[in-house]
């Protein structure tokens, strides 16, 4: 997948990372921005948030958790973020009911999915009201 809707000079912060994420998506991110993706601990201002998730990272409060911290350091409703999982053969994978009731409990409205790698799928995530 080319485009996230990262711009060039983007700060993306990352949650989730593990030894199992698609490091080409990853350098793609990275290419696309001009720069590498800040960890879930960065304490600034970041631009768009980047989270991966697998079914045994928890269950839908656990996600529910995840989009408010995604959202924590967003400055803006224009905020581009996405979470990645598995895709639907894939171990890991997570249902897409789980997905939409953790967004919306966290405001957020899943608006767009696609396949970003051979193993990962990607959801865009909207503030509610918003369509993209």
């Amino acid at each position: 997948m080319g485009s996230f809707g990262f711009t060039k000079g983007s700060v993306v912060q990352e949650f989730g990372y593990d030894e199992d994420v698609d490091f080409g998506v990853r350098s793609a991110i990275e290419g696309d921005v001009g720069r590498e993706l800040v960890d879930e601990d960065y304490p600034d201002i970041a631009d768009a948030a980047l989270g991966w998730w697998r079914e045994e990272d928890g269950d839908v409060d656990d996600l529910t958790d995840l989009f408010l911290d995604m959202k924590a350091n967003m400055d803006s409703e224009d905020a581009v973020l996405w979470l990645l999982v598995p895709g639907p053969r894939q171990f890991g994978y997570v249902e897409t009911s789980v997905i939409e009731e953790a967004a919306e409990t966290a405001g957020l409205l899943a608006t767009t999915s696609a396949a970003v790698s051979d193993t990962w799928m990607g959801v865009r995530l909207s503030p509610q009201g918003e369509r993209r």
